[in-house]
């Protein structure tokens, strides 16, 4: 259980204790990662303690920002490999987690972790945000909305604060520190109905990475305009 260790201490910081059972699924979770990253390019992080460090740990500082420990829904956007979702359904299992990934290798895979792991209230659709923004089985049904993905915060703004209910939140996790863009994307965020109000600067447990979580609220609803036809807010973020 040595390899564990490191892993339950750094949660410990956060003050997250982890079950025998969420143990193991951590653990198994770590185990397809590997072995489908071997055929199909999940993640360019395949060391065990790296990637405790920066997907298992980092998707779990949310707790940071916003308390996890009840009922909400929520929708990951861009997920990936299922960061953060997969981590924060293992975590905090009273959360109702929607996956959603434009690829869909990366949905099979996810379907199959879900499956394998045995979680429950836990979905995925494949799509773009831009689509199932606009829909309103979707859009302004989540109490929080939570992207890992790469790209502008006005553009990422553009992508997830429609999924959001009134005085629910985005939160948007960043590399190192944002203040720039975070200052270019406030008129944009404001468009969409929502105001940044806090971002959180902080090193990754047991190492020197500088991350950053920036929480939007939700204070308005989103104009029907927004988010714009696919690729736009990508190619002409608001400004």
């Amino acid at each position: 259980m040595e390899k564990t260790d490191r892993f339950l201490k750094s949660l410990e910081k956060l003050n997250i204790h982890l079950n025998e059972k969420q143990v193991y699924q951590f653990m198994k979770y770590y185990e397809m990662l590997i072995d489908t990253n071997k055929v199909m390019n999940l993640t360019a992080i395949t060391d065990f303690d790296e990637v405790i460090d920066k997907h298992f740990v980092d998707s779990l500082a949310l707790i940071q920002a916003i308390d996890l420990n009840k009922e909400l829904k929520v929708i990951d956007i861009g997920t990936g490999a299922g960061f953060p979702g997969i981590p924060l359904k293992i975590a905090f299992p009273e959360l109702d987690i929607l996956l959603l990934d434009s690829l869909n290798k990366r949905i099979h895979f996810l379907d199959q972790v879900i499956s394998e792991l045995g979680l429950e209230n836990i979905q995925t659709i494949h799509g773009r945000a831009e689509d199932f923004g606009k829909n309103p089985l979707y859009r302004e049904k989540f109490d929080l909305c939570v992207s890992r993905a790469v790209a502008n915060l006005s553009t990422l703004s553009e992508y997830c604060v429609p999924f959001v209910k009134v005085d629910g939140y985005f939160i948007s996790y960043k590399s190192g520190k944002v203040q720039e863009e975070l200052d270019a994307s406030r008129h944009a965020v404001d468009i969409l109905g929502g105001k940044v109000e806090k971002c959180l600067n902080y090193a990754l447990a047991d190492t020197d990475m500088e991350r950053s979580l920036v929480v939007i609220h939700k204070l308005k609803p989103t104009k029907k305009a927004y988010p714009r036809k696919a690729g736009k807010p990508s190619k002409e973020p608001l400004q």
